[in-house]
């Protein structure tokens, strides 16, 4: 399989860099408004890719942990210019994010308390529950296509907020799932068997995985072997490193899905930031160009500055937000370039297409979870983790309930589901409304 058979026009290495910057830049808009925007530059306006050859893309993308739409254009760079051109796009599609990311981390933990950036963090949180909404209702929409998937939603839901079931034993149950059902009922899940046009493996396609696969594993723990060699096992940088690795591995269905399990976790059980700090994170995620996965860069932020030793909290902070940074995207290359010569193959078996779509349908059910989670943190000033036996529920007062947040979140509900307004507009709105609520009550 050429580089020739699978693209209409070659760019120049220079007009590709050039591109991928430009789209590094500008990918606002959460992995649907970015999978268009690269569907319109690479097919549409350049024609380096044609429409079919783009939608197996993504199918393959929508197989491996990791962002989908980072997956995809590292696939796509490495379609045009091989190895390089994976780098070049997967590294450009996140660096302008990340840079962006780790200002406002920096901003948010050095300007806290001045009444305009906590109004404006405090409007941003009204427009995140509508955005997490939002996700909910669209994913579920595309993902729930029969009573089996959302069977397994319902379950993944009750499994996750009741029972406090980790979320990759929810991945590994309904993968299992899905390639069981798959096998004998594949109608059941959604799949029809309509590949075509199936183009012949690499012959070298078992030596190219296993290269990529060494390069990349040693690439991916590097710096957390230099920081638990150097600063100690238990330091803080090496619990990042280690934590958001285990993360880059399950993380199926996007950043929306692994937000219930990465807060509960970092706030709950590392205790590296509060509830409120956490839907603080996404907010300003949603505000910066690239994956909104790059929530998890302020999550490492905070852990570093708040955890420091022996360095400043800055540059703990820093070092904290570079760690996250790498093991959750150097795994999500990984799997392109290892997988990537098998890609004709994988999109034509019908068993993983099941666990696939098992996998999206229980990841539906974990952002209902996420989506209540964050409501009670939002709306309602205390929210109490009570437990009895195997059985978790959420404690709260429905008299404390917030007037002022409920109010933005129905402002911000408006905007994006009547007036159709973009995600960035609902969060300026949003966070604009906050300063003035702030600046008038206090």
């Amino acid at each position: 399989m050429t580089n020739q058979q699978i693209s209409l026009a070659r760019p120049t290495f220079a007009e590709f860099f050039k591109i991928w910057l430009k789209i590094g830049c500008i990918n606002f808009g959460g992995p649907a408004g970015q999978i268009a925007m690269m569907h319109r530059i690479v097919v549409d306006e350049k024609k380096w890719v044609e429409e079919q050859r783009f939608l197996h893309a993504l199918n393959f993308c929508m197989l491996l942990p990791g962002p989908e739409a980072q997956k995809l254009a590292t696939y796509i760079g490495w379609l045009l210019h091989g190895v390089r051109g994976g780098l070049v796009s997967g590294i450009l599609f996140v660096l302008p994010g990340a840079l962006v990311m780790l200002a406002l981390s920096l901003l948010y933990a050095l300007g806290r308390g001045i009444s305009i950036i906590d109004g404006a963090l405090f409007g941003i949180k009204a427009a995140v529950l509508v955005i997490v909404l939002e996700a909910l209702l669209r994913i579920g929409k595309r993902a729930l296509k029969t009573s089996v998937l959302r069977g397994l939603a319902l379950a993944a839901f009750i499994g996750i907020f009741f029972f406090v079931v980790p979320f990759p034993l929810i991945v590994i149950a309904a993968a299992l799932i899905g390639f069981l059902v798959a096998r004998s009922s594949p109608q059941q899940l959604g799949i029809k068997d309509d590949v075509q046009g199936l183009v012949p493996p690499s012959p070298h396609r078992w030596r190219q995985a296993i290269a990529a696969s060494v390069i990349g594993l040693a690439a991916w723990w590097l710096p957390v072997g230099i920081a638990a060699l150097v600063l100690g096992r238990d330091h803080v940088l090496v619990s990042i490193g280690m934590f958001f690795s285990k993360l880059a591995v399950v993380s199926f269905g996007g950043a929306y899905a692994l937000l219930a399990y990465m807060a509960q976790e970092a706030v709950e059980t590392q205790h590296w930031m509060t509830a409120w700090e956490m839907v603080d994170g996404l907010g300003l995620a949603e505000t910066t160009p690239g994956p909104l996965i790059l929530v998890t860069q302020f999550v490492g932020f905070l852990a570093g500055f708040r955890d420091a030793a022996p360095f400043s909290p800055l540059v703990a902070g820093i070092l904290g937000a570079a760690m996250t940074t790498w093991v959750t995207f150097t795994p999500s290359m990984l799997w392109i370039f290892a997988g990537a010569p098998f890609v004709e193959q994988l999109r034509a078996n019908r068993r993983l297409s099941g666990a696939l779509a098992a996998i999206t349908a229980a990841v539906v059910g974990v952002i209902l979870n996420l989506s209540v989670w964050f409501a009670l943190h939002v709306l309602f000033g205390q929210v109490q983790e009570r437990q009895i036996g195997i059985l978790r529920w959420y404690a709260f007062d429905p008299l404390a309930l917030d007037l002022k947040a409920a109010s933005l979140a129905v402002i911000a509900g408006v905007l994006a589901f009547w007036l159709h307004r973009s995600l960035i507009e609902v969060v300026a709105v949003s966070a604009a409304l906050g300063i003035a609520v702030r600046l008038m009550f206090g």
